[in-house]
């Protein structure tokens, strides 16, 4: 399953070559893991919100309810696809990606015609909890982290993440 997890993810550096630096390949698949898990771990709850949609409690601004949604659009509007998702999410869940500054990336990917190709890779990989366990993830995410801080020249520390 982490042999699986690894050629995913350098799958998905191989499509950022030429426009990405190696040392750059972690601001792109850092924040898609993490948005990919919290999709896998929202699903059961999608028709729920898509009723509360209809009723209006929910905000107009989700546009999507999943990564494979946001695939199917069209991909000149990719770009703001992908951000109204993640402005459907709780401010908690914004924050995360606005520490990763992913927006930046989303217009970087979108001008170099990649958003929607890295978009694609990670809407077709089960990161349900039930596929990869909690603990599993935490170890893919440090695993993650280092390699790209190693990719990154950062010396011991700077890419150091707490166990809890």
């Amino acid at each position: 399953n982490q042999q699986n997890l690894s050629s995913f993810i350098w799958s998905v550096a191989d499509l950022l070559r030429g426009d990405y630096k190696q040392s750059e390949y972690g601001r792109v698949i850092l924040p898609f893991t993490v948005l990919r898990r919290i999709d896998c771990v929202l699903e059961p709850t999608k028709a729920d919100v898509l009723e509360e949609q209809k009723d209006g409690r929910v905000l107009a601004s989700i546009q999507a309810v999943s990564l494979e949604e946001v695939r199917q659009t069209l991909l000149q509007h990719i770009d703001e696809n992908v951000f109204s998702y993640i402005q459907g999410f709780s401010s908690d869940v914004r924050d995360i990606f606005e520490c990763f500054d992913f927006h930046i990336q989303l217009e970087r990917l979108a001008k170099a015609n990649l958003l929607y190709l890295v978009t694609e890779k990670f809407a077709n990989i089960d990161l349900h909890p039930e596929v990869v366990s909690n603990e599993q993830m935490r170890h893919f995410l440090e695993e993650l982290i280092r390699k790209f801080a190693e990719l990154s020249n950062e010396t011991a520390g700077e890419h150091f993440t707490p166990r809890d």
